[in-house]
């Protein structure tokens, strides 16, 4: 069974649509139309990526269609004025591409897209040579594993870790998922290790979210004492 950290090579889509730095204004349209995207990296050479065309990049020219920029207007937004009169790829895109490598984690690229505005990356290799893209809703696959396979994955690689096997099978500590979400049960009352186990099940890639059924036996407390789920019970012995 795969185990976390996914990498951008597991989610990425390997065939890509690009453009070469020539292409004009208008077959940049009508690629991003007939392939239902919305950039295009752009490559030179032997498919080196040098930028980035995205539709924000072509609405600039819509944007400034009525309109005559006056001289502050045109200091500020230079870039953006330039590139409303371009005709070329070469011209629209944005440089340097922002990109990421196959062997990037998910979070890495996340990161990267939540940091930058964007909403796919081209994937290079070691030599900038395009060899997928990673879009969004890629980043979102994970969250479509099984249940089953989340639970078996934090039994193993967090229970197992961090609780001994107990010799009285009601004190294990317990596992189970639902649409994502992950129920930690059993005598779990230590705040530390509580804290410790909800970061590394959040760390298993598709987990929506950790939560705690803490009514298991509390070590320590007499069969007559009552219990609420997520209390603990002190005895007499300790209050002050």
């Amino acid at each position: 069974m795969k185990h976390t950290p996914y990498t951008v090579s597991e989610v990425m889509t390997q065939t890509v649509v690009a453009i070469g730095q020539d292409a004009g204004f208008k077959d940049i349209v009508e690629t991003m139309e007939q392939w239902k995207v919305s950039a295009l990296p752009v490559l030179a050479g032997e498919g080196r990526v040098i930028g980035v065309v995205s539709e924000a990049d072509l609405l600039l020219k819509e944007e400034f269609r009525e309109t005559d920029p006056d001289r502050r207007e045109q200091l500020q937004r230079s870039d953006a004025v330039r590139r409303a009169g371009a005709l070329t790829a070469g011209e629209l895109m944005s440089t340097p591409a922002l990109t990421v490598h196959a062997g990037d984690t998910l979070a890495q690229a996340a990161r990267t897209m939540a940091r930058q505005s964007v909403k796919l990356l081209p994937v290079v290799d070691g030599q900038g040579l395009l060899q997928g893209i990673v879009s969004r809703s890629d980043l979102l696959k994970v969250f479509l594993r099984p249940d089953e396979e989340l639970a078996e994955e934090v039994r193993t690689e967090v229970v197992g870790r961090l609780f001994p096997e107990p010799v009285d099978e009601a004190e294990a500590v317990t596992v189970s998922v639902t649409d994502g979400v992950v129920t930690l049960g059993g005598p779990l009352r230590d705040a530390e290790m509580r804290a410790v186990a909800a970061r590394l099940v959040r760390a298993v890639e598709g987990v929506v979210a950790v939560t705690f059924d803490a009514d298991g036996p509390v070590p320590g407390r007499t069969a007559t004492e009552p219990t609420q789920p997520g209390t603990v019970t002190v005895p007499e012995t300790t209050r002050r």
